[in-house]
């Protein structure tokens, strides 16, 4: 119970500095606006990776070891920041109107469901 709690909490605190970032991004001149998305990306893609892997030590298996494939495990944090860079940019360059922000959400959700469909795979155990 304490693991997937501690991956709540990481999780919303990794991701909570992402949006403000984002904002400052569309009230920030054209020469400084790529760097506001980029640290939001990066701060929500972390927060949503290191949710997972905070949170999945909690899920045991009966006599059987479970470890992680460590080139998946990476892939999955390329991912997820990655795909939050995409939607994070839409939104900080093209603006917070309602095709954008669709857009963004859209490509960002799909993206994070194959992180952690990723980070599933990388989960190595005894069985078929």
């Amino acid at each position: 119970m304490a693991t997937p709690l501690a991956g709540q909490v990481t999780a919303c605190l990794g991701s909570a500095p992402g949006p403000r970032r984002t904002v400052r991004s569309l009230a920030t001149g054209r020469t400084r606006r790529p760097g506001w998305p980029a640290l939001g990306a990066a701060s929500i893609g972390c927060g949503i990776w290191t949710m997972r892997f905070i949170a999945m030590p909690g899920f045991q298996v009966s006599e059987t070891d479970i470890s992680h494939d460590g080139t998946l495990t990476f892939l999955s944090l390329l991912v997820a920041t990655l795909v939050v860079g995409a939607g994070v940019f839409t939104v900080g360059c093209r603006g917070a109107r309602p095709v954008p922000l669709l857009a963004a959400g859209l490509f960002t959700g799909l993206g994070v469901a194959g992180t952690h469909y990723l980070g599933t795979a990388a989960m190595r155990m005894n069985g078929p």
